[in-house]
């Protein structure tokens, strides 16, 4: 999570529970036909705004705006802080103009906060047997403190860009953070109220007042809206998004969260957000959970007020089972995307780690089935801006010009994804996923119980069952276990397909079913990576494409656990996270299965043995083409 703080630092120097949503009417969704008119005085190009106002002539006010919820329980409401930039002319002319508006737990006065520690004599959850109920005691935390983290600065190139070009600029401070009221509360109803009250005042709805106690209206803009930003930055316009509150006509979240459950844990799996980019290397996260974060957001100041609602988010979050409940339900916005009346602009990183790739993929889904105006921006990086920035905000501006000023400028007629590749080039589609991506099963196989198996488009009924062992701590993933595939290793299975035949196209979620069982105690971790491995006898590093993590015990729903019998067979089904990439023909799909995760999982001590049987295993692949485009070459 603290990636997201990075990130933010950089850039101002720059599954669960089902639920079914009906389909939204298009005709319910705010569509080109109900833009804003361009006004007289907005200067545009090859349909897109361009600076006419100068940044010399800008007003800059600071605001303090009444919120509905009083989430440090002092009887009053909570007020948040903003400035705001405008251009001078809807003072001196009385032009009024729409509002770029990025909302931030980031902006002053945060503070180190230790980790949970992730080093367990055994997980939490070993004490949930057969025949036996009850939940392990709550871990400790960490003695070591985070690293403290320099301030960060309004991110400058806002309100430089935006405000020329006829547009206010609103820079927020989220309920319980900076010069805001209240206490930090990560994600649940009160922080998006508090966040949603901004657009109610910039439209009439709500009351606020200088920093000298005078009341201020928002009678310079139009009340149309349009809300950015990256990581957390970005996942507040989630929320407020499905509201439907008036006057939010678009929201363009990165690198963004959809649901916080999916950020901490994964299929019950209590799980760590990664630091880098690739997910290799050391994991400054790991610990990190809600408490952890709203300590840091809240600063100094509010440690005494706001200890009693951090001990709540630390009992609540549920370290112990990791299972999905109603504190995690109310974080999930993805089942409200009916809600949505806002178009949506969604970019994200298929190398991120920290806000991982399933984050976004679920949410665009469910704005799809709700006609939801869209287009999705995929690339090529980790958690921060999309490379070709220049171009990328290009692209932004022309979406807020039509959005916001109502500028025709054929953006909604343009191709709805783009996914940049990491050679630099652009494919474009339709939807995504990628159209004609159908799921292909790929079987695992073994010839015998100790050498590397393979994977394969036909069920290997005569592989026996193979065992690893797991070293817990001891071992990383992507630097000891995933290389070397086609050499036996005690602590881990890897399976490798026959070169493939031709170019094949993964686009969407991939899906593992494995046969296996935990044979020397009652929890255990499962982890399985995808891998790239390139041609046989090549020299070239493996690439790690996604990854998933589940948790045995919830092998039938992530809100229970159940108990396991030792060494008993069990079916175990998770996703991996959304992946779009493109095996080369002549490169070899593998999978690699493994226990502990060192940089993203609970990392027990070693020796948990584990078997798998791979005659009734299998991977599928979202593979554009399906299973007739899953050719491999068996003379490789």
């Amino acid at each position: 999570m603290r990636q997201f703080r990075r990130a933010f630092l950089a850039l101002v120097a720059a599954t669960t529970m089902v639920v079914t949503i009906a389909p939204v009417a298009s005709a319910d969704k705010r569509s080109a036909d109900d833009a804003p008119t361009p006004p007289s005085w907005l200067k545009t190009e090859n349909g897109v705004s361009q600076p006419q106002f100068s940044r010399d002539n800008a007003i800059e006010e600071t605001i303090f705006v009444e919120t509905t919820v009083d989430s440090d329980g002092d009887g009053k409401r909570d007020r948040v802080r903003l400035k705001l930039s405008r251009p001078g002319e809807t003072e001196s002319d009385g032009i009024k103009v729409p509002v770029i508006f990025e909302h931030s737990p980031y902006r002053y006065d945060i503070n180190g906060a230790p980790n949970h520690d992730v080093d367990v004599d055994e997980l939490p959850q070993e004490s949930i047997r057969p025949g036996q109920s009850g939940t392990a005691d709550s871990q400790t935390m960490s003695a070591q403190s985070g690293q403290p983290r320099p301030v960060p600065d309004l991110p400058g190139w806002l309100d430089d860009y935006w405000v020329p070009r006829g547009y206010a600029v609103v820079l927020g401070e989220s309920v319980g953070t900076g010069f805001s009221d209240g206490c930090p509360t990560i994600g649940d109803r009160q922080e998006t109220q508090g966040t949603k009250a901004i657009i109610d005042w910039l439209n009439g709805r709500a009351k606020a007042w200088t920093a000298d106690g005078d009341p201020v209206e928002a009678d310079w803009t139009t009340g149309d809206v349009g809300m950015m930003g990256v990581s957390y930055n970005g996942t507040l316009p989630n929320m407020v998004a499905t509201t439907g509150v008036d006057g939010l006509r678009t929201i363009a979240p990165i690198a963004a969260i959809s649901n916080w459950y999916d950020y901490y844990r994964a299929n019950g799996v209590v799980r760590a957000p990664h630091s880098s980019e690739s997910g290799v290397g050391e994991n400054a996260y790991q610990g990190e959970d809600t408490d952890v974060l709203a300590i840091f957001t809240q600063g100094q100041k509010r440690a005494d007020t706001c200890a009693d609602v951090i001990e709540e988010l630390r009992r609540e979050q549920d370290r112990e089972t990791g299972d999905y409940n109603a504190f995690w339900r109310q974080r999930n916005y993805q089942p409200r995307a009916h809600r949505v009346n806002a178009s949506v602009f969604l970019v994200h990183g298929l190398e991120d780690y920290n806000v991982m790739t399933n984050a976004f993929a679920p949410w665009w889904e469910r704005l799809a089935a709700n006609d939801v105006p869209r287009k999705i921006w995929l690339h090529s990086g980790g958690h921060r801006w999309p490379p070709d920035f220049d171009m990328f905000r290009h692209t932004l501006n022309r979406w807020m010009d039509h959005w916001l000023f109502g500028v025709d400028n054929g953006i909604m007629d343009e191709p709805t994804a783009k996914v940049r590749r990491p050679d630099g080039t652009y494919d474009q589609y339709d939807s995504w996923p990628a159209p004609g991506a159908t799921q292909a099963r790929l079987h695992l196989g073994a010839s015998n119980a100790a050498d590397p198996g393979s994977l394969g488009t036909r069920r290997d009924v005569d592989a026996p069952e193979q065992s690893f062992v797991d070293r817990g701590r001891e071992l990383d993933t992507d630097t000891e276990l995933v290389p070397d595939p086609d050499t036996a290793h005690p602590n881990r299975l890897a399976y490798v397909s026959q070169p493939l035949a031709n170019d094949v196209h993964v686009s969407g979620t991939p899906r593992v079913s494995l046969r296996a069982s935990v044979d020397n105690r009652y929890a255990a971790n499962l982890t399985a990576v995808l891998v790239d491995y390139g041609p046989a006898g090549s020299d070239r590093e493996p690439v790690m494409v996604t990854r998933g993590w589940m948790d045995p015990q919830n092998r039938f729903a992530d809100h229970v656990s159940v108990p396991m019998h030792q060494g008993r067979d069990y079916t175990f089904r998770w996703d991996m996270q959304a992946e779009d990439y493109v095996f080369d023909a002549g490169s070899r799909i593998g999978l690699v299965v493994v226990s502990t995760d060192q940089r993203y999982t609970l990392r027990p001590k070693p020796g948990t043995e584990l078997s798998v049987t791979p005659r009734w295993s299998s991977v599928s692949l979202p593979v554009v083409g399906g299973a007739s485009a899953l050719r491999f070459d068996a003379r490789g």
